[in-house]
């Protein structure tokens, strides 16, 4: 074993722009943060619909440990499926219109269940070349044969289905692309899965919440419905607490008990989380003027920053991102903020593809009017500056 070949790599990474490193909040999520002892306007958290700290939650939460303590002790199949598990899963099922849910302590362990209990050797996934890294980690553990086709390009996701005739089928995507802030069509996707008889695996975790009727999530921003969609979303992000969820048929749901590790095998989350996440889920019900606000901040951040030198991406969503294309670049424009006390990251290979470096804005219904304008000032200063 070699720690300096370990430390050379760590100092290569540096040199392109590449390292990453923590930073430590010393406050709640908020849009107002201290971190590191300095105090920041945030623009980097998906905590869309500003629930992350909201008292509602935080006294549920509170409720939930006094009644069913911090642990579950042991697996869902074991002793660690507790009655709130239950009721949220009925719950959420309910809410998403499919027969059956799934809890799972991540989106990201939801994710590597979900593909490897459904597929493996002779079967084959179809997956954009866009999808977060926990799906594509996900097909690589499944050893189905891959598939990748360009982003959004529903024409060659056709011809590669066309040419697949042994084996189940399985199309994974992300609904909104975390690193884009675009939406995937699902409606397109949707047809092409019924006439090649393929499986829809959309994972949801930046739409849920926030899209479709009283923030039902992607499925009902687009209208679509059917039995070949599995559905996954996170209750860390617009719900605010954490875990994630798998809805679809119950047959899909038995088989996802039986054969996913990432659930078999890991104990249960806490059964004050599902506590909190139920009363989660009213909020999100009732939370029309929330979506309604956020939708107005988009809105003036896009016209606000439509005359920079670099470009806004297109995204109707919560997620902006402003494309740099260097990464030395992005690392100076996020430090430029910095100093004027307001927090973006800059993302760079290989979470994005080489040469498109970018600033990630994410807006909450949580930020102001004013919160808005003072990034928008302070990206136009460093405009002229650099």
């Amino acid at each position: 074993m070699s720690f300096s070949e370990l430390h050379k790599e760590l100092v290569d990474r540096a040199a392109q722009g590449l390292l990453r490193a923590r930073r430590t909040l010393t406050t709640p999520q908020s849009p107002h943060i201290i971190v590191d002892g300095t105090p920041y306007l945030a623009f980097c958290s998906n905590d869309y619909l500003g629930l992350a700290n909201h008292p509602e939650l935080i006294s549920a939460l509170q409720n939930g440990a006094q009644e069913w303590g911090v642990g579950a002790g042991a697996a869902h199949l074991v002793s660690g499926h507790f009655e709130p598990h239950h009721q949220l899963e009925q719950q959420l099922a309910a809410f998403v219109d499919k027969p059956a849910a799934l809890l799972f302590s991540t989106g990201y362990m939801a994710n590597l269940g979900v593909v490897q209990a459904l597929v493996g050797k002779g079967d084959t996934v179809f997956a954009d070349k866009l999808n977060h890294a926990s799906l594509n980690d996900a097909m690589l553990l499944s050893r189905a044969e891959v598939k990748r086709y360009r982003h959004g390009d529903m024409a060659q996701l056709e011809k590669l289905l066309s040419e697949t005739s042994k084996g189940r089928k399985l199309v994974i995507t992300d609904a909104v692309f975390s690193m884009d802030g675009d939406l995937a069509p699902l409606r397109e996707m949707l047809a092409l899965c019924e006439r090649y008889d393929a499986w829809l695996y959309v994972d949801d975790a930046h739409g849920f919440g926030v899209l479709g009727e009283q923030g039902r999530g992607s499925l009902s921003h687009f209208g679509i419905a059917s039995e070949r969609i599995i559905y996954m979303a996170t209750l860390g992000k617009a719900a605010g607490v954490s875990g994630a969820f798998v809805a679809a048929e119950q047959v899909v749901i038995d088989t996802l008990v039986n054969h996913a590790n990432s659930y078999v095998y890991t104990t249960a989350s806490p059964a004050a989380l599902s506590v909190a996440l139920s009363q989660s889920l009213q909020l999100i019900e009732q939370g029309n003027e929330l979506r309604v606000h956020l939708k107005l901040l988009i809105a003036k951040l896009r016209n606000g920053l439509a005359d920079l030198p670099w470009s806004l991406m297109p995204s109707d969503t919560a997620i902006q991102p402003v494309l740099i294309g260097d990464n030395q670049r992005a690392l100076e424009l996020s430090a430029g903020l910095r100093e004027r006390g307001i927090w973006v990251a800059a993302i760079r290979p290989p979470t994005v593809p080489q040469g498109t470096a970018r600033l990630r804005i994410t807006l909450s219904a949580a930020h102001s009017e004013g919160d808005v304008d003072s990034l928008i000032g302070a990206l136009h200063e460093l405009a002229q500056e650099l």
